[in-house]
């Protein structure tokens, strides 16, 4: 058997495996998936052919690659957190999604290795982000290291290669209708917003250019994205973190701290938040 043969039937096998492994993993995502039910409905976008039938292929095909070139890192970069931070190893955080055909956002586990402690207070809570996050996590975080497992929820199908950057769900409550329109198109790994500043530029930016790219979703546009963001993440090694916060700041806090949104209504949409939040307990 000629080596073109070989390669074309190995090719074929790892696709197959592939194909296999995404409808497994998003079965058992389906699970833990619900539904923002309390939000109120936003108008579903029309998706283009590119989006509605191709990119998903290639999501699976370039999160499976992803995951086996990578593997020797994924491993590593496992023990180190196993030895450093302790178990668990990943580190989940319900983040809104896609919206379903009725318009309200999906809510979904979105996984990252671990780069804080689970250090408390005499009280039971958490300390503050800067005491947790570790020089290890800080590291794994301008790398984006500790996003290599969010390959496998580009597998399930909870995301995709390049899309609006997942929020958080307390960050969802504070958008404008017109802003969570970003929500149409599936949360990406990267997106316009992470290679025009990342967390260097406002929030308003940053929505504004999730605005842009539902927009216009395309091939070409994506296959730059991906260009620009491994110049960017991999050459450049532009960090995560704003100015010298641990995290980036949640968009309620800054349009409280901006005078966008009184006390009052900063607290009413937390409560919101919690209440979405607490079907992932049940």
């Amino acid at each position: 058997m000629s080596k073109k043969k070989i390669i074309a039937i190995l090719a074929g096998e790892t696709a197959l495996a592939a194909g296999i492994t995404a409808h497994v993993l998003r079965k058992k995502t389906e699970k833990t998936t619900y539904k923002a039910e309390i939000m109120e409905a936003i108008q579903p976008r029309k998706m283009g052919f590119y989006e509605k039938y191709v990119k998903r292929g290639l999501d699976v095909a370039c999160a499976s690659a992803a995951i086996i070139c990578f593997s020797p890192l994924y491993i590593g970069v496992a023990l180190l957190v196993k030895l450093k931070l302790g178990s668990p190893v990943i580190f989940t955080q319900d983040r809104p999604g896609l919206i379903d055909k009725d318009g309200k956002e999906t809510v979904f586990k979105m996984y990252k290795f671990r780069t804080m402690t689970d250090e408390r207070d005499q009280n039971g809570e958490l300390l503050p982000d800067d005491v947790r996050l570790t020089k290890f996590g800080a590291w794994l975080r301008k790398t984006s290291l500790d996003e290599l497992p969010e390959a496998f929820n580009i597998l399930n199908g909870t995301m995709s290669v390049i899309g609006p950057r997942p929020q958080l769900v307390r960050d969802m409550v504070f958008m404008t209708k017109e802003q969570r329109m970003r929500h149409t198109a599936k949360p990406g790994l990267s997106g316009l917003a992470q290679v025009n500043g990342r967390n260097a530029i406002t929030w308003e930016d940053k929505l504004n250019w999730d605005q842009k790219y539902i927009e216009k979703v395309g091939f070409v546009g994506d296959i730059g994205i991906i260009l620009e963001t491994v110049k960017k993440a991999f050459i450049k090694r532009e960090g995560v973190s704003q100015d010298d916060m641990a995290t980036a700041e949640d968009f309620g806090v800054y349009l409280l701290r901006a005078g966008k949104v009184s006390l009052e209504g900063y607290q009413k949409k937390q409560k919101v938040a919690k209440e979405i939040l607490v079907k992932s307990e049940k």
